[in-house]
């Protein structure tokens, strides 16, 4: 009888015990939950200070930190948009996941997957305040803080061998701040090329997923475990510095060529030159020029009654983009009175040199580069010329993104020591982008000037403005990086009609340019000299061959 009473004891408690499991699982799964009574609503000057602490970290963003701005004028766009943005979304959800889901199809026994619902629900995303950034660069940099808490409806449809399984996604919340930076800024709409987004911390994303209508979440540890792994998998993915770059514009449409390279041209000679002068010979000269570059082109210097003259004279030309760009050699006979006679052209593809290889050309003139013209057909003599195609540095023109912060600052490259060697030949290309509050005694039309080792350029001028945005560019070919040299920059006014003291300095600026070949680049605003409230706003960049 004890062995019985024994026997039965243990047999029913091991019986009972998952029994009792499996019974309390389903009952917590299925249960119906209680009815939630309706919230009481209180101002905030009616709570006490216990109750405004634990309110503390729901209040918007806007109210406790001055940087951050109200915007429910885009909550209500959003609202009001959120019908037709989640049909959008979902349309492009499907379409993006529909190539991820054949995949699968054929593989572990899986027949079928697909979307039997796809809907974000009707609560839209939320904004609880707005900060935007300051930068020197050309970008539009904001952190909104985003919160969502929705009622989607998104059930995913798996048929396994003969099973149809359905996994359905509810309760959604997520709670995030992102970096987003809108960049660069370009004339043309939408006025920026790419979308570049980051977390600036872990996000919160809470939410609940029935599979054939049981909430595999309440299954202890599991939530935990889930919760955990999708922040770790986002914030290797997109937690600053990482970023997510959603390219708006065509590149090839908005992008500003920047440098490359530099092409060394040795115009050698010339053979057999057309006779134009009144006395049966010619006083030839060069022009070469790179198409779709603005500089002035250079000249070779006149060589006077020669039929066959010799230069052996060296230009260097900025080159931008190899594979489109193109030589242009245009010879003509100096006259002293009138145009001068054009006694041919000829036209070399950058594409046929290869880095730093001196490639020798002997060129037969032409009269225009048309191949219909008739008259190539005449002799017009040769032109004999050697190029040599030096790159920039890898290193030297790869720009990072600022890392430390916006405002006024320099440059995202980290600097480099002073005991590593900086030297070689170079390009320094000075952008003048902007001044603000520059104001005249007389009158206020102001322009730029830049002076470089006695060479000076300037920027056009702008009228009737205190404030003016000129962002034009002036490069300076240099054998040695200029590590005890300084710029000038003086931003002038002139006066537009006739006048004894027709033009005013509105300040000036001395820059050492010993910071901008350590770091390659500089991005900076200068408080201008001799100016109450002036500011300049200069781009320095030092790239190195």
């Amino acid at each position: 009888m004890g062995f019985l009473s024994t026997f039965f004891g243990i047999l029913g408690f091991g019986i009972g015990i998952p029994l009792g499991l499996l019974v309390g699982f389903f009952l917590f799964i299925y249960s119906e939950a209680k009815d939630v009574k309706e919230p009481v609503i209180r101002p905030l000057y009616e709570l006490d200070s216990t109750s405004l602490q634990d309110l503390l970290p729901e209040i918007p963003l806007w109210v406790k930190n001055p940087d951050h701005d109200q915007v429910d004028w885009l909550n209500k766009f959003i609202s009001d948009m959120w019908p037709y943005l989640d049909k959008g979304i979902c349309s492009t959800i499907r379409s993006t996941a529909q190539p991820i889901f054949e995949e699968y199809i054929g593989k572990f026994q899986i027949k079928a997957m697909e979307f039997k619902n796809l809907s974000l629900g009707t609560l839209p995303p939320a904004i609880f305040g707005l900060k935007v950034y300051e930068t020197n660069e050309k970008e539009l940099v904001m952190e909104p803080a985003f919160r969502w808490a929705g009622n989607p409806n998104i059930v995913l449809g798996i048929k396994l061998l003969s099973l149809q399984i359905t996994v359905q996604l509810v309760d959604l919340q997520i709670f995030a701040a992102p970096r987003i930076t809108l960049k660069p800024l370009v004339p043309t709409f939408p006025c920026f090329a790419n979308i570049v987004v980051s977390l600036m911390e872990k996000p919160h994303i809470d939410f609940g997923m029935k599979i054939l209508g049981g909430d595999i979440m309440s299954i202890p540890g599991l939530y935990r475990f889930v919760q955990e792994t999708i922040k770790k998998q986002i914030a290797s993915l997109y937690l600053w510095p990482q970023t997510l770059e959603i390219p708006i514009l065509d590149a090839s449409i908005v992008g500003v060529k920047k440098p490359v390279g530099i092409l060394h041209v040795n115009v050698v000679r010339a053979h057999k030159l057309l006779k134009m002068d009144l006395f049966r010979t010619s006083d030839p000269y060069v022009k070469l020029s790179l198409n779709g570059d603005r500089l002035p082109a250079k000249k070779t210097t006149i060589k006077r009654n020669n039929l066959n003259p010799e230069w052996n004279e060296k230009f260097k030309l900025i080159v931008k983009d190899p594979p489109t760009q193109v030589l242009q050699l245009e010879v003509y006979d100096w006259d002293k009175v009138g145009a001068h006679d054009k006694l041919g052209m000829q036209l070399v593809p950058l594409k046929q040199l290869t880095p730093y290889e001196t490639k020798e050309f002997k060129l037969d003139l032409l009269k225009s580069s048309s191949l219909s013209e008739p008259q190539n057909q005449k002799r017009r003599g040769q032109i004999e010329l050697e190029l040599t195609f030096v790159p920039f540095k890898a290193d030297s023109i790869k720009i990072s993104d600022p890392v430390g912060g916006y405002g006024k600052k320099e440059s995202g490259i980290s600097r480099a020591s002073d005991n590593e060697v900086v030297g070689g030949a170079g390009l320094l290309s000075v952008t003048i982008q902007g001044a603000e509050d520059v104001e005249g005694e007389r009158h206020n039309n102001p322009y730029a000037i830049v002076i470089f080792r006695g060479e000076q350029k300037k920027t056009k001028m702008i009228k009737k403005t205190r404030d003016p945005t000129w962002n034009e560019e002036f490069q300076f070919m240099l054998e040695e990086p200029p590590l005890d040299d300084k710029i000038y920059i003086e931003v002038m006014s002139k006066r537009t009609r006739i006048s004894f003291r027709s033009k005013d300095s509105l300040g000036f600026v001395e820059i050492n340019l010993n910071d901008v070949v350590h770091n390659g680049r500089i991005n900076q605003k200068y408080n201008l000299i001799n100016s109450k409230n002036g500011v300049l706003h200069v781009e320095i960049r030092w790239t190195t061959v």
